[in-house]
């Protein structure tokens, strides 16, 4: 399995390629609207075929390019059936795509959003906003709820082996992933916590509004294609 970490500076987004290095079949989790010639460029340079363009939630804080890589790929855009209209698969919990001969597994994981999804690959999850190394997404805007959060991190991410490899959305302290074990144990917002004490920390967050949310929230429910005539 091929597996690339990519990064947005101006958003901390990362990116993930994936792929089947057996067929050479690919997916893309996350991709932002800047950085597409450079994600397409590492497809191509690798000789690997795009089949999906995955979101794990319609994002606030970029817009994505998942349309228009599709556009022109040829790939699908598969997103949360409670997201996006404009994906051509629409995912829910328990759903299963194959990339070659790779089997990804989605979690539905609401709570950072009400369409928030997470992949699991093997021994490796892909958790979006939902959890971050040694914090979360939050939860104050397109429906978030910190006790739907609560429930996704501890009774569907932590359900998972301790060992399971931990690809956030984000970050802001430079540190590339985690593993669940890591991640039960130290993550300071859920570790030692009880619901009610997590739920008080995520409504008292004090955390500004994105400054992109008005222009990413619409054109990412069009898959991106609504940026390209700004």
């Amino acid at each position: 399995m091929f597996l690339r970490q990519l990064f947005d500076r101006e958003t901390y987004t990362y990116t993930y390629l994936i792929a089947d290095e057996a067929t050479g079949k690919a997916a893309i989790i996350d991709p932002v609207r800047e950085q597409m010639d450079r994600d397409l460029d590492l497809v191509r340079e690798l000789g690997f075929e795009l089949v999906y363009v995955l979101e794990t939630h319609v994002h606030a804080d970029h817009v994505t390019s998942a349309g228009r890589m599709a556009d022109l790929t040829g790939a699908q855009t598969a997103v949360s059936k409670q997201g996006a209209a404009c994906g051509d698969l629409h995912l829910k919990d328990g759903d299963v795509l194959r990339i070659g001969e790779l089997e990804l597994k989605v979690l539905g994981t609401p709570g950072h959003t009400d369409d928030s999804l997470s992949f699991v690959l093997g021994d490796h999850v892909f958790t979006g906003d939902t959890l971050f190394v040694r914090g979360t997404g939050r939860a104050d805007f397109q429906n978030g709820d910190p006790n739907q959060l609560w429930d996704s991190i501890t009774g569907k991410l932590f359900a998972l082996p301790d060992h399971t490899q931990v690809w956030p959305g984000h970050d802001y302290k430079g540190r590339a992933g985690s593993t669940i074990g890591e991640e039960r144990r130290f993550n300071p917002r859920v570790a030692g916590k009880t619901r009610e004490q997590f739920v008080e920390i995520m409504n008292n967050l004090g955390l500004p509004r994105p400054k992109k949310i008005d222009e990413a929230v619409p054109a990412n429910r069009e898959c991106g294609r609504l940026a390209e005539v700004v």
